[in-house]
């Protein structure tokens, strides 16, 4: 079976895990969590790179011991140390990770105090007021748990994936697809390619010479667990990783109307048929017919300009606005990735970032931006080793002798302050305003009541010094819900004071929502799209970013980053 860098990552972090639990050094732990980070975040293939001889351990983050068990997974398929690992140690960290504030530490007590293995056993305990009992957990953390598995039980996780899971096996699949010389063109459709921001199943379409033949070449695929469906024209399969593959062979003069249809949305796709048919055509998957003849179907643009509308771009297929908008001439014109000057988050090796200050910088200066915020946490997020007062002056001292050493960018002194409990910030004022911008956010105490919650957030905007308000909802995508909070409100208040709203571009986040991000844009709400990068790496999330705005109808005049730093530092309230 073909070994991807997620299953790398989380080979690493499960081992990470496991040798928390049963007591091993920090600094081995760390070395496999950033060894994981650092393979999540790589653009190249490992697998690939073993197979050509290349050694791992030049890649920073990856030292030679890593290396070694990276090239076994590769040419083995799995890890012995990890499955004895398991033996000794058989708790089920990826189950028992997902319950809210569990991490391995927690963990290591829960299973050498109690000997909890599972999310079975944790209930069992929590109902039984076993945990309360153990010292650092209490009743309150007992109380947050059994609400947490309980809430996890009622709503269980759908089986999506995020969408750069999807996108990666997608394209992986796609190339493997594109090797057979019966195959002439293929795309991905579906919600992959409306960039939604999880993904159910992928749809491939292909025009191909010899569509059976084409048929078997896909079934063959290395990562087929099942053959679900086999035709001559469709097939679909289930892959290891879980997720479902449909393909469908097409006619050429019909793959733009196809392309149109299975790229949906249902809900888009409905009322352009009802558009047809007032014509009297027929509008299906096959074209647009009148009376049998075929009036268009080569390319979605003929389909929509038969229709008399502008064409839609596939993020915007929602059914939102934006068939009307397309009748009117007014689709807005969106943003993308060549419209990024900077970027306004990231954290360094000052706080929990992986690279310094300088290589942070000088990786931003290759994707020629022009500004750069360094954001490192501030000292309630003391897991993170965040800056006090004291610490994050010398920071900003270290900034201001790096902008004199570079040139081609500059570096803004900032910091992701975090909001408390009562709405004030965790740094005073008389810091905060040395600063060139403060990003704003929550880590704590996220379970207030939607009330509460919604009061802090209000209350801390009426800072003057608070500029952005980072991942404003707190999800991580297929982990952790959204806080309760007020949105609209948040937004109301973002529009009269000139707070700015991050559409936060790590993939595990995108937060802002899409829905969240058009209400902002309409209420004239600038937004900044971050990466919120750890890593020079991580850099690499800003197309994740665009892609979540460009499904909230964001243009470049929305976000703040697109323009040059003089414009932003005007905009930020005195």
């Amino acid at each position: 079976m073909p070994v991807h860098n997620q299953d790398i990552a989380n080979t690493l972090n499960e081992l990470a895990d496991l040798l928390e639990i049963d007591g091993a050094g920090e600094f081995r732990v760390r070395a496999y969590r950033n060894a994981a980070v650092t393979v999540e975040d790589s653009t190249e293939d490992l697998a690939s790179m073993v197979k050509e001889g290349k050694d791992l351990s030049e890649i920073p983050g990856i030292g030679e011991s890593i290396a070694e068990k990276i090239t076994l997974m590769v040419k083995e398929g799995k890890l012995e140390q990890l499955e004895e690992l398991r033996e000794k140690v058989p708790v089920n960290t990826h189950e028992l990770m997902q319950i809210r504030d569990l991490g391995a530490k927690r963990l290591r007590t829960l299973y050498r105090e109690l000997g909890i293995k599972s999310l079975e056993d944790l209930k069992t305990a929590a109902e039984e007021n076993k945990i309360s009992q153990l010292e650092g957990f209490g009743d309150k953390t007992e109380k947050k748990i059994l609400e947490e598995i309980n809430r996890q039980e009622k709503s269980p996780r759908s089986g999506r994936f995020r969408w750069v899971e999807a996108h990666n096996i997608a394209t992986s699949y796609a190339n493997y697809l594109k090797k057979a010389k019966e195959v002439k063109k293929l795309e991905i459709a579906g919600s992959l390619r409306r960039k939604k921001e999880t993904v159910g199943d992928i749809d491939l379409l292909a025009v191909c010479d010899n569509a059976g033949r084409v048929m078997e070449h896909f079934g063959r695929y290395e990562e087929v667990e099942k053959v679900i469906e086999k035709g001559e024209r469709k097939s679909s399969v289930r892959l290891r990783s879980g997720i479902r593959v449909d393909l469908r062979a097409v006619d050429n003069r019909s793959f733009g109307a196809a392309m149109l249809y299975f790229t949906g949305s249902k809900e888009h796709n409905v009322p352009l048929r009802k558009m047809g048919q007032e014509k009297g055509w027929k509008v299906n998957e096959y074209g647009i017919f009148d009376n049998g003849k075929r009036l268009a179907g080569k390319t979605e643009k003929g389909i929509y300009k038969k229709l008399g509308l502008k064409y839609v771009e596939p993020e915007l297929r929602e059914n939102r606005g934006e068939i009307g908008a397309a009748k009117n001439n007014r689709l807005p014109r969106l943003i993308s990735l060549s419209d990024i000057r900077g970027d306004l988050q990231m954290h360094t090796t000052a706080s929990d970032g992986k690279n310094s200050l300088r290589e942070m910088a000088e990786a931003a200066r290759e994707k020629n931006y022009e500004y750069i915020a360094i954001t490192d946490h501030s000292k309630r997020v003391s897991m993170a080793n965040g800056l006090d007062a004291r610490r994050l002056k010398k920071h900003m001292a270290e900034i201001d002798k790096l902008n004199g050493e570079l040139e081609g960018i500059r570096v803004l002194k900032s910091v992701e302050v975090d909001i408390l409990p009562d709405g004030t910030l965790d740094l005073e004022d008389e810091v905060l305003k040395e600063l060139d911008l403060v990003v704003c956010a929550i880590h704590y105490n996220m379970n207030l009541s939607r009330k509460e919650q919604t009061r802090r957030v209000l209350k801390a905007m009426e800072n003057p010094y608070f500029h952005i308000f980072a991942h404003p909802t707190g999800r991580l995508i297929g982990k952790r819900d959204a806080y309760d909070i007020d949105m609209e409100a948040v937004i109301e208040q973002a529009a009269q004071r000139g707070c700015i709203l991050e559409i936060n571009a790590s993939p595990k986040r995108l937060d802002l929502s899409d829905i969240h991000a058009k209400t902002a844009r309409d209420k004239g709400v600038r937004l900044a799209i971050s990466t919120d990068a750890h890593s020079i790496r991580q850099l690499n999330y800003m197309q994740y970013g665009i892609n979540q705005a460009r499904r909230g109808w964001v243009r470049k005049d929305d976000v703040v980053n697109t323009l040059k730093w003089s414009k932003i530092k005007a905009l930020l309230k005195d």
